[in-house]
Parts: structure tokens; C-alpha cells; sequence
């Protein structure tokens, strides 16, 4: 069973969409900023402190672990399709849907 992979800018709706998916098919779901996290035990802010570079590596090797997973609702960080290596990794074993929301109502709704 292949995963489904939610992408797109930040405030378009991936949290949002993967928890209503999640309650509908009954699947369980990742949000790989979370997961990223929780695995290295420091914030998306700290890690940037360390550097972009540091941070994207660390994304990567979670997208690598969490494409080997079935059966998931896989809500990506807006910045994930930085590195296309990310975005290989995770059709292997998903399938990939851009959300694509009006960035005036991303702008209403995300605090800038």
C-alpha cells in the first residue's frame, strides 16, 4: 500500500487535509517536521541556527526513513521540495499531491 505525500508552500493546508484524510481512509499520519523533531531532539529553528544545509540533510534522511513506511498520510514542510532528492525518495512508495491555495488566503491565515 503506497503512501500518500501532501506538498505545497506553508499555509496551504497539509495538516489540515492529512488529519481529514487520516479520520476518512483510517490511516495514520507522519508530518516529517514533527518527525524531524522528535528524531534529533532539537526545534526547525535550532537546527537552521546550525545552518540551512544542517537542517535539509536532517529532512532528507527523514523522508528516506519515512518513504520505506505503508499505509500513510505524509504531510511534508513547505520546504521539502528544496532538495528534489526528497521528492524521488518519497514517489518510490507514495503518491505525490500539490496542494495549491490562493496566497492571499495563505496570507490571512498564517501569521507572517
Amino acid at each position: 500500500m503506497k503512501n500518500i505525500i501532501l506538498i505545497g508552500m506553508m499555509g496551504c493546508g497539509k495538516t489540515t487535509i492529512s488529519k481529514e484524510l487520516a479520520q476518512q481512509l483510517d490511516w495514520p499520519v507522519i508530518d516529517i517536521d514533527e518527525y524531524l523533531v522528535e528524531k534529533y531532539q532539537m526545534t526547525i529553528p535550532e537546527m537552521f541556527e546550525i545552518s540551512e544545509d544542517y537542517f535539509r540533510e536532517r529532512e532528507h534522511i527523514c523522508c528516506q526513513e519515512i518513504a520505506r513506511l505503508d499505509g500513510y498520510i505524509v504531510s511534508t514542510g513547505g520546504g521539502v521540495i528544496k532538495n528534489p532528492s526528497n521528492i524521488d525518495v518519497l514517489k518510490q512508495n507514495g503518491m505525490i499531491f500539490y496542494l495549491d491555495r490562493p496566497v492571499e488566503l495563505i496570507i490571512k491565515d498564517i501569521d507572517t
